[in-house]
């Protein structure tokens, strides 16, 4: 009888840009101050990718690039590459594209995924489809948000959560039982009205009005998408661990989304986890949204173990939110 393929995670890559945004700096930009934006946010600073034509595929690239030399994996080897983003370099061609001239993966076919702070997830559940269906053996999905390149540095509301960075994984197939399990993935359109980005799009193309109306930043009713992202992030997490007869002390770490420590801590109660079982660096690299959760693997890479549980979980604009079940591969 034929083994079950299911789609492992074997490598990990991420960037991070070097100049750094702390609340002090904020402080001189806009009404805000550094204890008002930690105790409700959780963020200390953020990295910020500064010079004259950069864009998300040049965090994006040298995360992948990490990731094949970690693993020894010529570029030329991806079948595809699955970029998460809502900050691509243009809005035609796909980002994926350009970050797959970048590395030289000449052979693989990439595309764009566009779920806001779940895209990862949502790419995750993609690639592990391809994977899974004998078609790909070799599968990227990349994490990315230039978000300063979105955000108002006059909305005292927005602009303190957000920075910029990349993660990467490399998905391959595995007969032993490990990678990922089980993902619950939901949306909700309806609550686009509360988070999203007003002009640039085909319904409202820019113009000189809606650039001097300020309609090209992320837009955000904070208390709306607060309660939201609570209830969202924090049931699906729950559902997921019950679906597969799982609790928290089967769990080795919880992997959530970086958008607000609040949230955070909420998702994790939830699940009945403890704070050491939880991946936070949001104090000092912000909400990177598609990047906040590949940028944690990256970082935690080394305490994870093979065998071990861990549950992805974010909550994103439009709305979009999941939670995905890994076992740990290597």
């Amino acid at each position: 009888m034929n083994k079950k393929v299911t789609a492992a995670i074997t490598a990990v890559g991420g960037y991070v840009p070097e100049d750094k945004l702390t609340n002090f700096d904020l402080e001189k930009i806009v009404d805000t101050n550094d204890e008002w934006i930690r105790t409700r946010t959780g963020i200390s600073e953020r990295r910020i990718l500064k010079g004259e034509g950069l864009g998300s595929s040049d965090m994006a690239a040298p995360a992948v690039i990490e990731l094949c030399r970690k693993k020894g994996l010529d570029p030329l080897e991806i079948d595809c590459l699955i970029c998460c983003t809502v900050t691509p370099d243009m809005v035609f061609p796909a980002t994926a594209n350009i970050i797959c001239d970048k590395i030289g993966a000449k052979n693989a076919f990439g595309f764009d995924l566009q779920a806001a702070c779940s895209g990862f997830l949502y790419g995750l559940t993609t690639g592990a489809s391809f994977i899974e269906s004998g078609r790909y053996k070799k599968v990227v999905v990349v994490g990315v948000d230039k978000m300063s390149s979105i955000v108002d540095y006059q909305d005292r509301a927005t602009c303190i959560i957000f920075g910029d960075g990349a993660g990467a994984v490399l998905l391959e197939p595995n007969e032993d039982g490990e990678g990922i399990l089980d993902s619950i993935l939901r949306s909700d359109g309806s609550g686009s009205q509360f988070l999203h980005m007003k002009a640039g799009g085909s319904k409202k193309p820019a113009s000189i009005e809606t650039v001097m109306a300020r309609e090209h930043y992320a837009y955000q009713e904070g208390q709306a998408v607060f309660k939201f992202a609570v209830k969202g992030m924090a049931d699906v997490s729950a559902e997921l661990l019950e679906r597969n007869n799982l609790t928290g002390d089967d769990i080795a770490w919880l992997v959530p989304h970086q958008a607000n420590l609040r949230i955070i801590d909420a998702t994790a109660n939830r699940m009945g986890l403890p704070k050491e079982k939880v991946m936070i660096n949001i104090q000092k690299f912000g909400n990177t949204t598609a990047g906040t959760i590949p940028l944690c693997l990256w970082e935690w890479e080394n305490q994870l173990k093979k065998g071990d549980h861990i549950v992805l979980s974010a909550f994103g604009g439009g709305f979009t939110w999941g939670a995905t079940l890994v076992k740990w591969a290597y």
